[in-house]
């Protein structure tokens, strides 16, 4: 195989690819992706937040502006994961995909929007484990009878989905026998508790993910993909990236409120449905691609990986912010919203149980996620 090989990496254009330079770097990132025409947007929703235009327009122009601001995001997590491997590229595109969720979180948390936060927590494990998943079995099962990937990876993160949803569950269940009059302390107390077990189990999970068991995560390697990009290039991109994804995170914040009166809908629809397509764009758009590139290992990877770094990560990080700047961030949801929750997750763990998808599964995991959705559009909010 070596010898096949050789005289490939010899050509002229393979040669190029081999050791992209400043220039190349912005040229393939300039031209990676037709979203890249709404960059547009960037300087134009930026413009019209500082002039203090209406909520609307400063909402939907921000909106726009962050989908392609994700996607660059997922570009640049990918030439990183070529680098580093699946099991890291996986974990860096989770987390670097969460950092808008992180962002808009404590942007909300420190405006005292609480169930937008929450809503928002609910929606990104939701949208990840059904609609990315979805799409994933979906797209990358439409020209293929299924698809495999590694039981073991699958299951372990279903288990540790099972306690996110178990740690949102012990909290509804406190509140509902609990006297009313000491409802807001224990479960204050019990939050702020749970939060350092999850963050804990986390830690844990990286050192079995990337130092005991790294086998397990890491994907078959592919050896036609190569970097486009220089290393000090792809970092820069994605700390800029970042950088930008958050002010435009802040401004979107800010016009939740006025949206929510001016459309006629309720903010935890806004939270559920509308702040997670945005904050998982990157996840999104990566997870599907490698679904469609029969990559399912590293697609389950990013999928699962992202619901469970909000579940154990940005969740606990969100409630300990809370209690450090006095916003009383609890993990008692709803219970409307922590049933949907426990039902969800009851159904991807069926789903990935025999570490086969296909198809017909993507379109279950998507029509959940429309009920849902229609459930969350029409549930009347105080």
């Amino acid at each position: 195989m070596n010898h096949e090989s050789q005289p490939l990496l010899g050509s002229q254009g393979d040669d190029h690819h081999h050791h992209p330079t400043f220039w190349s770097s912005c040229k393939t990132t300039t031209i990676n992706s037709y979203f890249n025409i709404l960059l547009i947007f960037v300087p134009v929703a930026i413009v019209v937040s500082f002039i203090g235009a209406s909520d609307s327009v400063v909402f939907t122009l921000n909106f726009i502006a962050i989908i392609p601001l994700a996607k660059l995001l997922g570009f640049a997590t990918e030439e990183l994961a070529m680098r580093t491997g699946s099991t890291i590229g996986s974990l860096l595109n989770a987390t670097f995909g969460n950092a808008v969720e992180l962002i808009l979180g404590i942007i909300a948390l420190k405006e005292g929007l609480i169930r937008v936060v929450q809503a928002s927590i609910l929606g990104s494990i939701l949208s990840n484990i059904l609609l990315v998943l979805g799409f994933c079995f979906l797209l990358g099962g439409a020209t293929r009878s299924e698809q495999t990937f590694n039981n073991i990876a699958a299951q372990t993160s279903s288990s540790l989905l099972a306690l996110t949803v178990l740690s949102l569950l012990v909290p509804a269940a406190f509140a509902a026998s609990t006297p009313a009059d000491k409802v807001k302390e224990g479960i204050l107390a019990l939050s702020h508790g749970t939060a350092i077990v999850l963050l804990i189990i986390y830690i844990l999970f990286l050192f079995f993910q990337l130092r005991t068991h790294a086998g397990i995560f890491e994907d078959e390697a592919d050896e036609e993909e190569i970097p486009h990009t220089t290393l000090v290039f792809s970092v820069i991109l994605l700390l800029g990236i970042a950088a930008l994804v958050s002010l435009h995170a802040d401004f979107l914040v800010g016009a939740i409120e006025g949206v929510v009166e001016q459309w006629h809908i309720n903010e935890t629809f806004v939270g559920i449905i509308l702040l997670p397509l945005v904050g998982n764009a990157a996840e999104h758009v990566s997870s599907v691609t490698f679904a469609m590139k029969n990559k399912m290992n590293l697609c389950i990877g990013i999928a699962l990986s992202s619901s469970l770094q909000i579940g154990l990560l940005v969740t606990p990080v969100l409630v300990l912010v809370g209690w450090a700047i006095g916003q009383p961030m609890t993990l008692f949801f709803e219970n409307f919203e922590t049933v949907v929750l426990f039902a969800s997750v009851l159904i991807v763990n069926y789903l990935i149980q025999d570490a086969r998808s296909n198809w017909l599964e993507g379109a279950l995991l998507l029509s959940a996620y429309a009920i849902i959705g229609l459930a969350f559009y029409f549930h009347p909010t105080d």
